[in-house]
Formats: C-alpha cells, structure tokens, sequence
C-alpha cells in the first residue's frame, strides 16, 4: 500500500465520481462510503491522515451525556447507535470503557442516576452496560486516587473508549482496500468549473515532489474540517464565515494517577464543562476545555489557562494531584462548530451535530460533527453528492462493514500493546522473527518494536518520521520526552529501510524535535 500506487491510480483515472478533500474523520469515512457503493472515489490529503483534529480527541466513541442535560436527545441517540456499530465493526480499537461519576452531594447519585438509566435506555439493543448506584465506600474501591472528603456516593455507567487515528489508518486501507484511491501530502489548491459554472474537478499540488496536476470529478466533497473556509472562498470569495474553531486540550499523565482500569467523569467543573480521566495505552488522559480560537492551525497551542483548568479541577478530585511535571505530553485540537446564528454565542451552546451545506456551484461541505458519528455523516455526504452528480442512487453498505483490522472482541488482548493492530498482529509478530533488528524496542520504557515502523513505512503509508511517531505508533502523545529521545534512531532507521538521505534525516529529527518540545510543559534537557 504505497503512496506512489496511489498517485499513479489517480494519472490513469479520466474522472472520478466522487472527489473528497480532507483526511480526517468525515472525509475518510466519505471515502470509504462512496467506494462501498461501488462509486470512483479519489481523496486528497494535505497533510498526513488525520494530522488535525481527528487525532486529537478525547479517545471516547459515546452518546454524550452532556448533549442529553442540554436536551439534544436526537443527537444523543444517533451517537448511541453509532457507538454500538463501532464496536462491532472496529472491536479490535473499541472498547467497553466503564466511567464513575464522582458524587460531593447527597442529590448527586439519584440524579445522575436517573440521567444515565435514559441514556442506557435511548441505546437500545446496541447498550454496551446497565448504568448502576455506588455507595461512597465501593466508589472509592474503584477509585482508589478519589478525594473521600465529603464523597457521598457514585455513579457507574459505561461509554466507548478507542485510539483516533489507528481508527483512521484503517479506515484508509479499508477504502484502498475498496478500489478508492487516498493520497496523502497533496493539496487541493483550486477548483475546477465548467462554464456553466458547476465544479468539475480539483487542481492539487503534490507537496512531497512540487508537482501540480488537475484532476476531474462529478461532484466534490469539502471534508476539511476547521480549514473548511478555505475550500469555500476557493468556491466563492463572499462566502459567509462557516465554521467557529473551539480548541479542547488534554494532559496525559502516569498510569499512577489512575491506578484503576475504571474512569472518572466529573459532570460540572467550575465553569460549567464536563472533565474525563480516561486510561489510555496505559496512560491517564484528562481533559477537556472548550476554548474559542480565532485562527485555525494544524497544530495549535494549549494556553496556559486552559493547562490551568485541567490541572485545577484534577486537583479539587484526586488524592494524588498532577503537576507541570508531572504532564508526559499535552495536546490539544480544534473542534469544526458550525458557527452559530447570534454573534457571541459561548463554544458550549454550539451544537454539536453536523451540516451539510450544498453550494449552487455543486460543492458539498460538511462541517461540525464528532468521531462517534463519523458513519452517519459520510452516508448522508455521500448522498448528497451523489444526487449532485447525477450518480446512480446506491445505498449505503457502511452498517456492519467490517473495518481493516477487525476481529471479534473475545480475540482482542488488550495486555498486549499490539491489539490495535487487530487482524494484522500475526504480520507484524512475522516482521519480528524474520530481522532482529525489527524485533529490538524503539526505547526501553516501552514494548514498541521496530516492526511497527516498517509495517506503518509498507502498509500504512506513513511518510515522514511524525507520521511514525504520532500517528501510527502514539510516542508523541504519551510521552514526548521518549518520542525526542527515539527520533534521531527512528529516522535512521527509516532512511535505512527507505534509502533516504543523510540530510532527510537530520531535517527529520530536527522538525519533529522541535514539535514534540511543544508537547511538553517543562522544558526539554537532553
């Protein structure tokens, strides 16, 4: 599965059906939808596959439970179902994650009691768990980092819990799979019309070699989330402002600070938000914030009263409170709100379903949205565009489609680190035995191989060293003090099994080094 074999299928194709811009979430699961259909489907990456917000997340596929206080019980049912498709044609990533709502008053139990037993009930036949009452002692048992003072009882219920951009790796392969062609590092930089003034296909711009080609198309989807704008002044220079970019950050810490495999939702922080405490890849990742930016960014910055918040309210529920130092990596993204009507309007009060907005051009854009609902999204784009080019009507096949990777849920081992990898783990594991260079660890703290970078050089199609590091094996967002300290052997070895330059590997491990230092929140001391 290389990126050339890509490039090459979209020289030889005269027109396309159906061209998608954006790899992330909704463009991918767009493309995957419209090959299953049997349409000719091409997707144009400008970055890596889900470089943006789509790896940034909070690793939940949930309901959520926020939208259903807020009343937004259409929105919390479509998750719901969509949370139970998921885990059933991705179980190798998903996963039954239970969550403890902490309770400080005598209300707080019945209350969210009652709350959760209507989100059981709103998930149907697709339930993953029955929401139960915890007195303060068995809540503590379970929570054994969990403030006692003044603990009056606890709430148990159960979400989804996945790893973002494994999810998106495999939704590519399963659209390549599929017959569709996905590039990464190619920029869409114009758009085609005819004189009728209907789009007709794309102007792209391999950012990798320099090369610029056109490439035509029947209808066109606009599935780049926060940068949505840009494809639409490309369509139309008085397009009104479509999308309001609310940035969420995260900390990861040590599995110490949560030493149980449960998680921690604290309903109603001091401004009013939600906060989880989610194991992770044997990590804890606590977050989020809801913070209005002004300028999208691939990638954005936590401000420091964002880093504020998190560490304050960890530290009002946890015994053992987290510090700067004690943070292995924080990362933070961009949520693509649909901008709201009244100026002003706070980021919490936008809704958090989707839209899909067709220009008269033919264009269609899909903006808001979240990972749980990323199926339902690219089943109605599809539609959308199909109907725009004048496609033959098809219905979906993405309700029980199998994704790359999936295997049943009582064959997923999640002691073991590969598990992500699902049905390719015999590959990697035959990666290991065949050099015993692939088998050594890419540092010592942890079970990664360097199997895992050929199998994401060969079958993933990683390109750069962040790539590896970020995406395909999650280094940087674990701990980006082991991600620095393994970049300079990794680009080696990359160079090595790539035949690339010396020089590519210095510029390498220079750019992701000096990445990777904004992922920490005390300074790097080599």
């Amino acid at each position: 599965m290389s990126r050339a074999t890509q490039i090459s299928k979209v020289k030889e194709q005269k027109e396309w059906d159906i061209i998608v811009i954006g790899g992330g979430a909704s463009g991918l699961g767009t493309a995957l939808d419209s090959t299953l259909r049997g349409y000719k489907t091409v997707l144009f990456e400008s970055h890596d596959f889900a470089k943006g917000t789509s790896s940034r997340s909070t690793k939940l596929v949930h309901g959520g439970v926020r939208y259903l206080a807020q009343g937004d019980v259409s929105l919390v049912k479509e998750a719901l179902r969509e949370r139970g498709l998921l885990a059933k044609n991705a179980a190798h990533l998903v996963k039954n994650q239970a969550f403890i709502i902490p309770n400080y008053s005598w209300w707080g139990g019945p209350f969210y009691l009652i709350g959760l037993s209507i989100y059981d009930m709103l998930a149907g036949k697709l339930s993953i768990g029955k929401t139960k009452y915890l007195g303060k002692k068995s809540t503590k048992n379970l929570l054994s980092n969990i403030k006692e003072k003044n603990l009056q009882s606890g709430v148990l219920y159960h979400d989804g819990q996945f790893d973002d951009s494994r999810l998106a790796i495999n939704l590519m392969q399963s659209a390549i799979e599929n017959n569709a062609s996905l590039v990464n590092y190619t920029k869409v930089i114009g758009l085609l019309k005819s004189e009728s003034g209907k789009l007709n296909g794309v102007v792209v711009k391999d950012t990798i070699s320099g090369k610029t080609y056109e490439v035509k198309g029947k209808a066109i989807v606009n599935a780049t989330g926060v940068f949505t704008d840009d494809i639409l002044n490309m369509n139309n220079p008085n397009h009104k402002k479509t999308v309001v970019p609310s940035q969420g950050i995260h900390l990861v810490l040590d599995k110490s600070f949560l030493p149980q495999d449960d998680a921690i939702m604290i309903p109603k922080t001091s401004d009013g938000r939600v906060l989880f405490v989610v194991p992770w890849h044997d990590k804890v990742v606590v977050g989020t914030t809801d913070t209005l930016i002004e300028h999208e960014s691939f990638e954005p910055k936590a401000l420091e009263k964002e880093i504020q918040f998190v560490l304050e309210t960890a530290k009002n529920y946890l015994v053992k409170a987290p510090t700067r130092e004690d943070v292995l990596s924080v990362f933070a993204g961009l949520r693509p709100l649909a901008a709201p009507k009244e100026e002003g309007k706070s980021t919490k009060e936008v809704s958090r379903s989707h839209k899909i907005i067709i220009d008269q051009t033919g264009l269609v854009t899909v903006i808001g949205g979240k990972w749980t609902t990323y199926r339902q999204m690219a089943q109605e784009i599809v539609d959308e565009a199909a109907q725009e080019g004048n496609l033959q009507k098809v219905e979906t096949k993405t309700h029980h489609f199998s994704i790359h990777g999936n295997i049943p849920t009582d064959q997923v081992n999640r002691s073991n680190h590969l598990y992500i990898y699902g049905a390719d783990i015999p590959e990697i594991i035959k990666l290991q035995k065949s050099n015993p260079e692939y088998a050594k660890k890419i540092h010592p703290k942890y079970e990664y191989t360097y199997a895992e970078v050929v199998w994401a050089l060969k079958h993933e199609m990683a390109i750069t060293l962040e790539d590896v590091l970020a995406r395909r094996i999650r280094f940087l967002f674990l701990d980006a003090r082991a991600a620095i300290d393994v970049a300079k052997p990794v680009a080696e070895f990359m160079a090595k099994e790539m035949s690339y330059s010396d020089d590519w590997i210095n510029l390498q491990t220079k750019e992701f080094i000096n990445l990777a230092k904004d992922y920490l929140l005390v300074d790097y001391n080599a």
